[in-house]
């Protein structure tokens, strides 16, 4: 995929990882994917941006001394033209408000709301901050995926606050999965997970990073203190695998067919 400079309105734009342990957490992607990252800045709580090649991936915070929302996960945040219109669609349509529109300095505007399936889902309205430059190449993020037991209603959510324009891919009864199209791109997707999310675990976004192998990145995964939670598998959309990295945070990888 080429860089990109702008995210469609609707797209994903950019992924924080919310993590116990910045600085292991640090350490580990930098040796998995090659990340780079610069200081702490103590003007954003602490938060860290990762860059492969000099452009933007991630961004990353720590969770020390904050209440709200699970211990270590990745975030997705969604691109807006108006977060405070995209706050109030969401909420309009049965979302849950946890961070209001807030301008962080000259860099955007976010928000951050729970969607009426119980999923986390970030909110960023860009002004130099841009979100990520790549995605879909290895390193990079690859794929987006909400994992939701509230399945239509999610799509009919994602479609009237975020504008996506969707398109049915399944809708057997053993796998509905919805995808975000942007012309003949797709971006996202959305997957009915009541078969198989177990009771306790709540609906959420899923990040997949892409790499060239994935038998070798789970392998560096362990060797840097992560764990396999599914070994690697060939299927219609790529080689799957999932992990958990240093402190416990679940990610997918993705090698591409």
């Amino acid at each position: 995929m080429p860089k990109r400079d702008t995210a469609p309105a609707g797209a994903p734009c950019w992924i924080e990882l919310f993590t116990s342990d910045a600085d292991r957490s640090r350490a580990f992607y930098r040796d998995l994917f090659g990340w780079t990252s610069e200081d702490p800045r103590p003007e954003f709580g602490g938060y860290v941006n990762f860059s492969t090649d000099g452009v933007l991936v991630a961004g990353c915070m720590s969770s020390e001394g904050h209440d709200q929302g699970p211990g270590d996960v990745w975030n997705v945040y969604l691109a807006s033209d108006d977060t405070a219109e995209t706050v109030d669609a969401a909420v309009a349509h049965g979302a849950q408000v946890i961070v209001p529109p807030m301008d962080v300095a000259d860099l955007g505007t976010m928000g951050y709301v729970v969607d009426p399936g119980g999923a986390g889902i970030g909110i960023w309205q860009p002004k130099v901050h841009r979100g990520f430059g790549v995605y879909a190449e290895p390193g990079t993020p690859g794929w987006f995926e909400l994992h939701t037991r509230a399945y239509d209603e999610a799509v009919r959510f994602y479609r009237e606050v975020f504008g996506w324009t969707t398109h049915v891919e399944s809708d057997a009864p053993d796998f509905r999965y919805t995808t975000l199209r942007s012309g003949d791109e797709q971006l996202a997707g959305i997957m009915d997970a009541s078969g198989f999310l177990p009771e306790g675990v709540p609906a959420g976004w899923v990040v997949y990073f892409s790499v060239e192998d994935a038998d070798a990145a789970l392998a560096r995964t362990v060797e840097l203190g992560g764990a396999v939670v599914e070994a690697a598998v060939d299927t219609p959309y790529g080689r799957l695998a999932e992990a958990t990295d240093v402190t416990g945070t679940r990610f997918k990888l993705v090698q591409p067919l």
